[in-house]
């Protein structure tokens, strides 16, 4: 059993997806963890503290004010009597309420009191798990430490479609059990911003320029980066993929947009530019959609977009200790990947050939070159979940030789 001996105060707030705390609880205490659980009013009316306390075999608490709860366990010991706080699920309300210091029944008051580490696994509509003020709130929970699990994206109770679903008990157990692993977390600590997908520039409101990256490695690179403990930001252009779980998932659609998120999401101690971002631009993007005439099709001007990877490499106090690159070439790959990499300023560059016989863009594999300052390595043909895997690996190992020799 993971998690013979480690203790978990498990936090339901209230929303359809309380019911799923019931099968985390199952979970939980199958791997061994002992388990107390406080109920928020609001969770009480989706389930109830004789089930919650059949499965933990625990009291439940939830009431602030209880002197006879107060009396055997205070809020403060409560609060702090765990190895780890889950919130499952964490409504918009008491992640504002976290975000705040506020505390005004039972749960906000232990988060607020607790000096333990808080996993979160936000449940909530899509147009509250996107809004502005919600949003700020993650990034002000992320600066200081709280650790996110989720949220899905599919079909919700309330019938619209999004982010928003809270991530399933499985996803939460091994966030669990990772937190409780160090060994499997060499990032722990660390920062990390990817970048994915295509970016796609507008030529009118309904047409525009783009490629054809499907976003794989790069989601795939965010994952693993979590799965190794790091807190990470994943800047998305259009992909039709599911959010790696435990990832700050900011989409865009421009190359312009991207790098404005891009320079939001630092510092970082590692960024990893995997998105294949368009080159060019329409100069003057057409106000309408442009239609056929007897002149022929229209003329376009083209502008450079902004070198994401070169802006990211440039000294300075907001340069990542690690800028990784990719080029996706179609010939003379190493070569022109060596080439890109001085050009660039960046500390090492992941080739690969998108030639269309190889079934890269879309496909499930890829075949990478490693090109740093000492040279290339090759790697065998890998599947992109195993590339992002050894990728998080070297970039682990990387990061803490440096801190080593910083400090001898």
């Amino acid at each position: 059993m993971k998690l013979c001996g480690k203790s978990v105060l498990l936090v339901v707030s209230g929303g359809i997806a309380a019911y799923k705390a019931l099968e985390l609880i199952r979970l939980l205490r199958k791997e061994g963890a002992g388990v107390r659980c406080i109920l928020t009013a609001a969770a009480r009316q989706f389930v109830t503290p004789l089930s919650v306390s059949a499965l933990s075999e625990e009291k439940v608490y939830g009431e602030l004010f209880s002197l006879t709860d107060e009396a055997e366990m205070g809020h403060i010991q409560l609060s702090r009597s765990a190895d780890l706080v889950v919130v499952a699920p964490a409504t918009a309300d008491l992640l504002a309420k976290l975000t705040h210091g506020l505390a005004d029944d039972l749960a906000s008051t232990a988060l607020l009191a607790t000096d333990k580490p808080v996993l979160a696994a936000p449940a909530m509509n899509v147009r509250m798990w996107q809004h502005p003020a919600t949003q700020a709130n993650l990034a002000s929970l992320r600066q200081r430490g709280t650790l996110f699990v989720g949220p899905d994206e599919g079909a919700m109770a309330c019938g619209e479609f999004g982010p928003g679903r809270m991530a399933e008990p499985a996803a939460i157990l091994e966030a669990v059990e990772a937190f409780f692993a160090p060994a499997a977390r060499p990032l722990q600590g660390r920062r990390a911003l990817v970048t994915s997908g295509p970016t796609y520039e507008p030529i009118d409101p309904v047409r525009f320029i783009g490629n054809r990256s499907s976003g794989k490695q790069g989601h795939a690179i965010a994952a693993a980066l979590a799965a190794a403990g790091a807190q990470v930001t994943l800047v998305s252009g259009p992909v039709a993929l599911p959010d790696p779980p435990g990832v700050d998932v900011r989409r865009v659609e421009t190359a312009a947009e991207m790098l404005e998120a891009c320079r939001a999401s630092l510092p970082a101690d590692v960024a990893v530019c995997a998105a294949a971002v368009a080159d060019w631009r329409v100069a003057a993007s057409a106000p309408q959609k442009l239609k056929k005439g007897p002149g022929g099709p229209p003329a376009l001007t083209f502008a450079e977009n902004p070198d994401i990877l070169a802006t990211l490499s440039q000294p300075g106090p907001q340069r990542p200790r690690l800028v990784v690159g990719f080029a996706a070439e179609t010939e003379r790959v190493v070569e022109q990947a060596t080439a890109k990499r001085l050009r660039k300023g960046c500390d090492w560059i992941l080739a690969n050939d998108v030639s269309p016989a190889t079934g890269t863009f879309g496909g499930d594999s890829n075949l990478i070159h490693l090109i740093d300052a000492r040279g290339s390595e090759s790697w065998p043909v890998l599947s992109k979940a195993a590339v992002a895997e050894r990728l998080a690996g070297r970039i682990a190992a990387t990061l803490a030789e440096a801190e080593e020799n910083v400090s001898s």
